[in-house]
């Protein structure tokens, strides 16, 4: 599955986009230079149901060094 399928399939299940993700996860607290991949992986299968996978594409999107690489559909 691709990066953008991953997107794609969390966009169908929540509705919500990377974008959104990330004000969500600014207004948690979040979004922090030190952020742990397992503080947001843990949130966002918490609050959103989402699996292991699908939970570290989000993360990538809120990583600045993946951040670059979104393809976040208009």
């Amino acid at each position: 599955m691709s990066f953008q399928a991953y997107i794609d399939n969390i966009h169908k299940k929540t509705g919500k986009t990377p974008e959104d993700f990330k004000q969500l996860a600014e207004a948690k607290g979040l979004l922090k230079p030190d952020m742990k991949a397992g503080d947001i992986v843990a949130w966002l299968k918490e609050d959103f149901d989402l699996g292991h996978g699908h939970a570290m594409a989000i993360y990538a999107t809120l990583s600045p060094k993946h951040a670059d690489k979104i393809k976040e559909k208009k």
